[in-house]
């Protein structure tokens, strides 16, 4: 039988295995916490969410799609529950390996008897790289139709840079007067921004936008919504093209050949967006680029010009950003139908706000803050963008439901953006300076 000093030097090989087992072990758990990107099988279609969690010693916390998560992690499984504002509840359960967690979440929602449950994938999330900002000049050589998640982006870029490129007009034609694509508002982009993810707001500052021809296309019909039934028999026989001509010295435009009372009509040019959509996940299907929604997209509001900086909110990784659909000027609502409809030189910096996300678009300028309500109704684009200010001044500017009342009652300036697509556009504006008198 071999002595005890014959086996003393065995003892660190055999005790080697279980000691880098432990170690692995170990450090396996610590990539748990933080950030993860979930690719969910959406009945399929993939559709993304954020997941975020905190281990300590087994037990494990977190948040997914905003619910906040209570659970633990045994060896490589984890198990997490929790219950949202609405009264459902989430229950997510998962394994974990190589730094991948892979698993399902039912869904129970009080008011509908069948469970919604779907499988998942998640991978840590890209960190939001902010080094040096640069400038980007970008020539688009294509124009997308649609604010589709699944087209490639054409630039990526990190958050602080700033992207000087070009829009064609709606009707698909450059600055040259050159058709590069179909009509419909084409949009420049989609731009990726790395680290942005669902859950998060894109924030896009317009820093300057310039006209790049003399002329651009309306027509002089009014738009249905506008239209009462006196009204819709005298304009019966409109919808014909009108051109004009733009002077970019004096700043000003006018129609071309001008008609007997309007031969002395000239209107201060005002450049604005018409479109910028953060794109919608893919389980909603693409949507057009003459829609808009909560992304965003074709909100056609005159006040997207300089110096404006628009929040959306993000729903795919990238956040994939599309602009487009240029106007020398715009009244309320684009009663006709088209703007002064043009191409344009653009120039923005994108940054992302990593753990907020609006319900729909909202907007700053250096005077105002703007919420905006899109739906189906003037109506109900109303409510939405209440709603959409209201929530804005309980989470930021900590209010009560009851100040914030009290504020909107006194403060709310309301302007009818859009009456001439699917969805009508109201934004409610409250001066800064009304708000730099709130105690946060």
């Amino acid at each position: 039988m071999p002595s005890v000093r014959a086996l003393r030097p065995l003892y660190p090989f055999r005790v080697l295995p279980l000691l880098l087992w432990a170690f692995l072990t170990v450090r396996a758990a610590e990539p748990l916490s933080g950030k993860w990107l979930m690719t969910a099988d959406f009945f399929g279609v993939p559709r993304f969410f954020r997941l975020e969690l905190t281990e300590q010693s087994g037990s494990l916390t977190g948040t997914y799609n905003g619910v906040k998560l209570a659970g633990k992690l045994a060896a490589s499984r984890i198990e997490l529950s929790g219950k949202g504002e609405g009264g459902e509840t989430v229950d997510l359960t998962g394994t974990v390996d190589d730094s991948k967690i892979s698993g399902s979440v039912t869904v129970a929602d009080p008011h509908d008897p069948a469970p919604l449950k779907f499988s998942f994938h998640a991978v840590h999330a890209t960190p939001i790289t902010r080094a040096t900002p640069r400038r980007h000049e970008f020539t688009p050589n294509v124009f997308y139709r649609q604010y589709s998640p699944f087209n490639k982006p054409v630039l990526t870029v990190n958050a602080g840079d700033t992207i000087h490129t070009t829009t064609v007009d709606a009707g698909g034609a450059d600055e040259h007067g050159v058709r590069r694509v179909a009509g419909g508002n084409p949009q420049t982009g989609p731009f990726y921004i790395t680290g942005a993810m669902p859950g998060d707001t894109l924030v896009v500052h317009i820093n300057r936008l310039r006209l790049n021809r003399d002329w651009a296309g309306s027509d002089d019909g009014i738009v249905d919504r506008a239209l009462d039934s006196d009204l819709a028999v005298k304009t019966r026989e409109n919808r014909k093209s009108i051109r004009w001509h733009l002077d970019l010295q004096a700043n000003t435009a006018t129609p071309e050949p001008a008609s007997e009372h309007l031969k002395n009509f000239a209107v201060p040019l005002r450049p604005m967006l018409g479109c910028i959509a953060a794109a919608p996940p893919p389980a909603g299907g693409a949507p057009p680029t003459g829609d808009s929604g909560f992304y965003g997209g074709n909100m056609d509001f005159n006040e997207v010009g300089d110096g404006t900086t628009v929040y959306l909110p993000v729903s795919n990784p990238g956040a994939l950003l599309y602009l487009g659909d240029a106007h020398a000027l715009q009244g309320d609502g684009e009663l006709n139908g088209n703007a002064l409809e043009t191409s344009m030189d653009v120039e923005f910096t994108l940054d992302v706000i990593e753990g907020k996300r609006p319900p729909e678009p909202r907007l700053e300028t250096a005077d105002e803050i703007m919420a905006m309500g899109l739906n189906g109704s003037v109506d109900d684009a109303l409510r939405e963008a209440t709603s959409n200010m209201a929530d804005w001044l309980m989470k930021d500017y900590k209010l009560t439901a009851s100040e914030a009342a009290q504020v909107l009652g006194v403060a709310s300036q309301y302007k009818i953006a859009e009456v001439a697509d699917r969805n009508a556009a109201v934004v409610l504006k409250i001066r800064k300076s009304l708000l730099s008198q709130v105690v946060r």
